[in-house]
């Protein structure tokens, strides 16, 4: 016997399996097994799929979840956890949870107030009081998924709110730095005590929550909106570029700001708990023209967001582009944009396609989805996606649901590894494997302590072809059965998947 610790690869004499086979299933049965390949014919296994296959879970006007606000917890929990559900039933690997749309909470937070979203009236807790951050973790990490935990920096007041804000919603505690534009109120991005506060945010909630990665979206200075006759309505944000701006160009120094501002909050994540990925999902479009014959809103100009920075310097651990767009259309184009992003991947962070499911049914149908979702992994540099929204997939728009449970059920994927980021690989202590009869196989494991598993892959070869399974954290056994015209296998790999898509010691068995 091992030591007590160690992994052990079991391994049953040939002349046992065989004898096994013959007595549990008679000698016709056992003739008419296919004669083994030769050694030199068996291959390795090969390398773990890697693609990060999530959604978005939009709260932000009630979008995604919960369906309407003022529900009570009971109803609210049934509907986020149907959502989570069906994310891990389709294939997905990772659900990203709006939990931060305008400067209130959907989570226990001691520094901002409870989310309009939730119960109706900013600051109103919903009834009875639970945490919905929390409650989203554990469903999804109990499936084997990554929870990203999804904030809007400076967003105060959105276009959806119905109730006025609460006390301690930064815009009534930092009136001078609440700029009404539009329908919307913005906490400046030049006022320093406005980025501190929303970096405490993002620093109380990497350290009390066991999140994957936080995650932003497009919005960092608002997009620009028209007046009465068709111009662009200013950001009024005189006041402080008059104070910090220096006599800067107004552009550069917005750019600034929120560079700045993106660098710390890496930094906060990063200094709080080194294994938690930092990720954005900008507009799709970094400069208009760029690539050549691209056209749309510049992003770096309009919304003086250099996305393409963050890639390159490795601010971020991951970039989801918003690319809402069709395959083929010459100024707007998926495939031309997604290639152009992947070339920009530098520094070999993550780059994920974002897609639009949502607009099934206005420009595009499914299969339009679909051929976006398999060419995300064309270009090197890109491996992964994430699809707008989850309330498209609850509805199976236009029958997408189907369509992308076959393409990731018949090829699945763990999310892809950051070996830059400090996190300790997991272990198993214990490995085994035995026959309970003649037409089983079960597999047995357990971990060492210290360092969970957000999954397992187990690898399985029957001849001479390698596939694998994608198994949740809390399983320790596997049994195969020699059914349904599949045969038990020749040989498996179990290897669990840590923070951050870091794979560990495996155990392994062969006949």
């Amino acid at each position: 016997m091992p030591p007590r610790g160690t992994v052990r690869t079991v391994r049953f004499p040939k002349w046992k399996g065989w004898m096994a086979r013959a007595i549990g299933a008679g000698c016709a049965a056992f003739c008419m097994e296919a004669a083994p390949p030769s050694l030199s014919a068996i291959p390795g296994p090969p390398e773990l799929r890697r693609e990060l296959r999530g959604a978005w879970i939009a709260t932000k006007g009630n979008i995604d979840w919960p369906s309407r606000p003022g529900l009570n917890a009971a109803r609210q929990q049934k509907e986020l956890l149907a959502q989570i559900k069906l994310a891990a039933d389709i294939g997905l690997n990772a659900v990203v949870l709006q939990v931060r749309p305008q400067g209130d909470a959907l989570y226990l937070s001691g520094l901002e107030p409870w989310s309009e979203y939730l119960s109706g009236r900013e600051g109103l807790p919903p009834s009875p009081k639970w945490d919905p951050m929390a409650f989203a973790i554990e469903a999804a990490h109990e499936r084997g998924m990554e929870f990203h935990a999804w904030i809007n920096p400076f967003r105060a007041k959105a276009e959806t709110s119905k109730s006025p804000a609460a006390p301690r919603n930064l815009a009534r505690r930092l009136p001078d730095a609440a700029i009404a534009y539009g329908n919307q109120v913005w906490m400046d991005p030049g006022s320093p005590e406005v980025r501190r506060h929303v970096l405490a945010v993002i620093a109380d909630m990497v350290r009390r929550y066991d999140i994957d990665a936080l995650h932003m979206d497009d919005y960092f200075y608002p997009y620009p909106i028209k007046d009465g006759p068709g111009g662009w309505v200013p950001f009024p944000d005189d006041a402080s570029y008059r104070e910090h701006g220096k006599g800067m160009d107004r552009g550069a120094w917005r750019r600034l700001n929120v560079d700045g501002f993106v660098r710390d909050a890496s930094a906060a994540v990063h200094g709080t708990k080194p294994w938690v990925q930092f990720g954005i999902s900008p507009f799709g479009i970094w400069r208009n023209n760029v690539p050549p014959g691209i056209r749309g809103l510049d992003a770096f100009d309009s919304l003086h967001a250099d996305a393409r920075r963050w890639l390159v310097e490795g601010w971020v651990d991951y970039l989801a582009p918003q690319l809402y767009w069709n395959i083929d259309p010459p100024a707007q184009s998926f495939h031309v944009l997604m290639h152009w992003w992947a070339a920009q991947n530098l520094m070999g962070r993550h780059l994920y396609a974002g897609i639009a499911a949502a607009r099934i049914g206005t420009d595009r149908n499914a299969r339009e989805i679909g051929a976006q979702a398999s060419l995300v992994a064309e270009p090197a540099g890109a491996d992964g996606l994430l699809l707008w929204n989850m309330r498209s997939l609850m509805d199976n728009k236009g029958g997408v649901v189907p369509l992308l449970k076959s393409r990731f059920k018949q090829d699945p994927a763990v999310v892809p590894a950051s070996p830059w980021l400090n996190t300790n690989a997991p272990a198993l202590a214990t490995f085994s494997a035995g026959r309970r009869t003649p037409g089983e196989l079960r597999l047995d494991w357990a971990m060492r302590p210290g360092a969970p598993a957000r999954s397992f892959a187990l690898q399985v070869r029957r001849g001479i072809a390698w596939s694998m399974i994608v198994l949740p954290p809390h399983q320790r056994q596997f049994t195969f059965r020699n059914a349904g015209g599949l045969r038990l296998p020749d040989e498996a790999r179990l290897v669990p998947i840590g923070r951050a898509g870091i794979a560990g010691t495996s155990g392994a068995w062969n006949r």
